[in-house]
């Protein structure tokens, strides 16, 4: 049975332990706030990069990208975005199931050549244990947290990939930023340049078909779909910052919670061991004065 000074210690450690936690959700909500600001400023400007691509698609443009162009899968590529920094639960560890359950499934279709980009220092040591896939380095750039020029660097090698040949397919493993209590992990497909159910956007018939294009929709395309994957990639990058922000309040917030009900359970048997001493304190007073008399 612990003593009252081992209470002592333990009570004081997990206070101590309680307001490491309160901080970090404080700066962990700060954070999130940031990220969520910057998800929002990004969603315009991807947003108006689809419409132009709904209009000159919907005006008949027949042309056909490089990069839209599917072929039999033999060689794949898959980023995956994760963490820096830990102490956000069981973010990472969904992230790397969800890498495992694809490449796996890819594995059971016969493709061997899978070559994995992790970004996020706390899954690179997870993911070197997947066999049979190729490790491939990430761009500098995340190293110095500008994820603007990271993410175009990451996307334009990838695109140029590509075209050469070198993958048939790439996806992007991340986790979708849906609230404050969900977060979803997914495989987004990035390439072959494909859009999304969510991100198919309506033209009116007012505007839709009466554009001109200078100096054609082929060249406008050309230039677009690039401009197209970099917001792309940069909108996945910054749902995963701020699912990871997310999911560090509330480990935090369960870690503050637990540390509330251990103080009551380490407080409540200190009471009772400091009753149990004053007690036979009174106790060894009363049999003294008794055998005085």
């Amino acid at each position: 049975m612990a003593t009252m000074r081992e209470l002592k210690g333990r009570i004081n450690s997990v206070h101590s332990s309680q307001k490491i936690t309160g901080a970090m959700k404080m700066i962990s909500s700060a954070r999130l706030r940031k990220a969520e600001n910057k998800l929002l400023q990004a969603e315009p400007y991807r947003r108006k990069l689809w419409e132009i691509y709904a209009h000159i698609k919907k005006s008949g443009c027949e042309f056909q990208s490089p990069l839209t162009v599917k072929r039999q899968v033999k060689k794949v590529a898959i980023v995956i975005f994760a963490s820096d920094d830990g102490l956000c639960g069981a973010f990472n560890i969904n992230l790397y199931k969800k890498l495992v359950e694809e490449v796996q499934a890819y594995q059971k279709r016969g493709i061997r050549e899978i070559t994995v980009f992790p970004v996020g220092k706390k899954i690179l040591a997870e993911v070197k244990r997947i066999k049979g896939i190729r490790l491939a380095r990430h761009p500098e750039a995340f190293e110095k947290k500008d994820y603007m020029a990271a993410t175009r660097e990451l996307a334009d090698e990838l695109m140029e990939d590509f075209l050469k040949g070198k993958y048939d397919q790439v996806g992007v493993v991340y986790a979708h930023y849906k609230s404050m209590g969900v977060q979803i992990v997914r495989l987004r497909s990035f390439l072959p340049v494909a859009v999304e159910p969510e991100e198919k956007i309506e033209t009116t018939d007012r505007v839709g078909p009466w554009y001109i294009y200078e100096p054609g929709c082929e060249q406008i395309l050309t230039m677009l779909y690039p401009l197209m994957m970099h917001a792309l990639m940069y909108d996945l990058l910054m749902e995963n910052k701020t699912s990871e922000q997310a999911a560090r309040i509330l480990a935090m917030q369960m870690a503050n919670d637990n540390a509330v009900k251990l103080l009551g359970k380490l407080q409540l048997e200190y009471n009772k061991l400091r009753q149990q001493g004053i007690t036979s304190e009174l106790l060894d007073i009363a049999g003294g004065s008794n055998r005085e008399s």
